[in-house]
């Protein structure tokens, strides 16, 4: 049976507690890209009790995503926007979810992330990257981002970081690894980099800046 709106609110701030939980249930979260790094970011602050989640991307779920991104085998040829959605509402139910299956360009950036408190980068496609991080630092200044660069490979866990690159600027991951020069994308190290992208995300409003 699924809880109530009520019994889940509590959950949260028993785990917590209710001054952070408050923080973390106003907040707007954007996740550009609905990947390897974004799929798994969207679970664990969607887990986290985030108050509204913004999951952006253009792609469909193909066999090839399945052995690190979270869908699942039946969701084969879905919008990857309606297969996190679906997903996500089983796991809570209560977030708030705006979905666009669409590619972020420079035409449409603004209206896509004027709204959320912070960005989570979540590209595969490196001048994709740039653009985002270029116009996000440049023109939304007064919002967190968070990105990604190097999980490829099958290299030490330890190796992934969080690095602060400036005042609202977090960057993580190895920094090095290239999927085509370091053997391939593993699920292990994927999704820890999302992990330390999430936990940047739930540290930045908690109001811990510092790495």
């Amino acid at each position: 049976m699924t809880p109530t709106k009520e019994e889940m609110l509590k959950a949260f701030e028993v785990r917590h507690g209710k001054t952070v939980q408050s923080k973390f249930l106003s907040s707007v979260v954007a996740v550009c890209g609905l990947g390897g790094l974004g799929s798994n970011i969207s679970i664990s602050l969607a887990r986290a009790g985030i108050g509204k989640l913004i999951l952006i991307d253009f792609d469909k779920v193909d066999i090839t995503n399945l052995h690190r991104q979270q869908y699942k085998a039946d969701q084969i040829g879905m919008l990857k926007t309606s297969a996190m959605l679906e997903n996500l509402k089983e796991i809570a139910p209560y977030t708030e979810y705006e979905t666009h299956a669409v590619r972020i360009t420079e035409d449409n950036i603004y209206e896509l992330l004027r709204d959320a408190d912070i960005i989570c980068e979540a590209f595969d496609n490196a001048e994709a990257k740039a653009m985002l991080a270029n116009f996000v630092l440049e023109k939304l200044y007064d919002k967190y981002l968070v990105s990604a660069s190097g999980m490829a490979g099958i290299g030490s866990s330890n190796l992934v970081k969080t690095r602060k690159v400036s005042e609202k600027f977090y960057l993580c991951g190895d920094g090095v690894s290239d999927v085509n020069t370091s053997g391939g994308l593993y699920a292990t190290r994927v999704m820890l980099c999302a992990a330390h992208q999430a936990h940047t995300v739930l540290r930045i409003l908690a109001g811990e800046y510092d790495i």
